[in-house]
């Protein structure tokens, strides 16, 4: 039996490394092709993304998948941070459009969720079920909604058009109220007794209770918006305001050099805040999904 079990541990941690190794493969090949000399892409990866202006084929037939150059090369990066201000404009868009929203989102969040927490009442139960069904539904069917609200309010073409939505997105709710939910009763009673109000009891005792799924909240809107696509193209019609998420597909035929190296520079943010926070946000998903009510 304990062999048995051995066994099928060995062929599941196997598995999972496959997995994980799989996974891992196409940002491995991002990085390091990142550091390829243009001449050596050309000879790996030949015509890519031609097709679109001509009728060659899409992508080369002949593609030598390298994951180690020749020789190091920082070209790439150095047109990137100093001879190409463009991918740099479209980063700090996107740092514009994203810091709002994150901090916007878990700022509403925590007082929404307080009050989904504190008021118990029978119309409280039902907002918050309407926030449960607004969550479930995916973004792109609320873009045309938010677009005829965006052109009535004037907002349309700016930023707000979008960090308005981004700051009352539903799940931060869902998720940082089911958290609050884990909180005793008997502490919110005992600081009530010590004269404590309900900003004293937000501000003091909740939200101190709740940093990791706060934590958990920050990287997910973060990561969420840093890779948003859909609302750009709809809801701003002036290119230069394009974050760099977008901005990505437009890179030309002959730059696969630097669509490498700048695919690197965009994941460096997240990835940063994801080793950072990682574990508050396994302790925050884990905790609110093991509450109920």
């Amino acid at each position: 039996m304990k062999q048995k079990r051995l066994i099928s541990r060995n062929f599941i941690t196997g598995l999972t490394c496959l997995f994980a190794v799989l996974f891992l493969l196409p940002t491995v090949l991002t990085v390091t092709n990142s550091f390829m000399s243009p001449g050596e892409l050309a000879a790996n990866y030949g015509t890519v993304f031609e097709g679109l202006s001509s009728k060659e084929t899409y992508i080369a037939k002949d593609v030598n998948l390298k994951f180690i150059p020749d020789m190091v090369s920082f070209k790439q990066y150095f047109t990137v941070l100093f001879q190409s201000p463009d991918y740099l404009f479209k980063f700090w868009n996107s740092v514009i459009l994203v810091i709002p929203i994150v901090f916007g989102q878990v700022a509403m969040a925590s007082l929404a969720a307080y009050t989904f927490f504190r008021c118990k009442g029978r119309s409280f139960q039902v907002l918050f079920f309407v926030y449960i069904t607004l969550m479930l539904m995916p973004y792109q069917v609320m873009l045309v909604p938010n677009y005829l609200v965006a052109d009535w309010t004037g907002l349309l073409n700016t930023r707000w058009s979008i960090i308005f939505p981004g700051i009352f997105a539903p799940f931060s709710v869902f998720l940082l109220t089911k958290f609050m939910r884990r909180i005793p009763e008997a502490l919110i009673e005992a600081a009530k007794i010590d004269g404590a109000n309900e900003w004293k009891i937000f501000t003091r005792i909740c939200l101190p209770q709740c940093r990791s799924a706060l934590y958990s909240i920050t990287i997910l809107a973060f990561i969420d918006y840093w890779n948003m696509v859909e609302q750009p193209l709809i809801l701003l019609s002036d290119v230069a305001k394009y974050p760099l998420s977008v901005y990505l597909s437009t890179i030309n035929t002959d730059e696969i050099g630097l669509a490498f190296a700048v695919a690197v520079v965009y994941l460096i943010p997240p990835l940063l805040l994801f080793l950072h926070g990682e574990e508050y946000l396994v302790e925050g998903i884990t905790h609110s999904g093991s509450v109920k009510g």
